[in-house]
């Protein structure tokens, strides 16, 4: 009785620690520190007040928000890649991909006021799945090209994810099942006004040269 304890101890001891890296890496909020040190503004008073690449973008940083996108996809590869390297497993690696998004979308630098995890979220999907990461990533710019919504191409390829991964990922565990259809459900409750103003034809389309008033979705 007591091994077994102790043994589940150090499991939970090791997802908290597990936990705790990649909510920390994944709330660097790279938008608001780019367009902070390069144009010395808070990205959160421009356009929708958004730390994501998109908002960066429509800030009229098309550099800035590039990079953006890349380092929030970066860190949450690298939160969920540095796991599987050191320890191993797809359930401690689901956990990592999990608290990463929530790090990129509830940051406490900036008072748990962050993204909408959709670049987060592909790079932690990178790591656990490239060939669904990679899926989605080719539909959410079909999307795009189509519609020009960023909002609408970010949904459908949330939606498209975890049917692919649950199709080509093996030795799958009911953990990680979770995740891979709970990372998607978050960043689409990210994006509730934005498939409001869908429903109302109000919402931004991506490449307008005067932005509506309407917040734009943003990474």
């Amino acid at each position: 009785m007591l091994l077994a304890q102790s043994v589940l101890s150090v499991i939970a001891s090791v997802y908290l620690a597990v936990a705790a890296f990649a909510y920390l890496l994944g709330s660097i909020p790279f938008g608001y520190i780019l367009v902070r040190l390069f144009r010395k503004e808070d990205i959160r008073t421009l356009g929708s007040g958004n730390i994501g690449a998109t908002n960066v973008v429509r800030s009229g940083a098309k550099g800035l928000g590039a990079l953006t996108f890349l380092l929030d996809a970066a860190k949450g590869y690298l939160a969920v890649f540095a796991v599987i390297m050191v320890i191993g497993g797809l359930e401690v690696a689901a956990v990592a991909a999990l608290f990463a998004v929530l790090g990129h979308m509830y940051p406490v630098w900036l008072r748990f006021k962050g993204g909408k995890g959709v670049a987060t979220a592909f790079g932690v999907f990178l790591a656990l799945s490239p060939t669904a990461a990679f899926a989605g990533f080719a539909i959410f710019v079909v999307v795009l090209l189509i519609w020009r919504y960023v909002s609408l191409a970010s949904i459908v390829s949330a939606v498209a994810f975890p049917i692919i991964a649950l199709l080509v990922v093996k030795d799958r565990t009911p953990l990680f099942v979770t995740v891979v259809i709970l990372i998607p459900l978050l960043v689409i409750l990210k994006h509730r006004q934005n498939i409001q103003r869908l429903l109302q034809g109000t919402e931004y389309r991506f490449g307008k040269p005067k932005p509506s008033a309407a917040e734009s979705p943003t990474p």
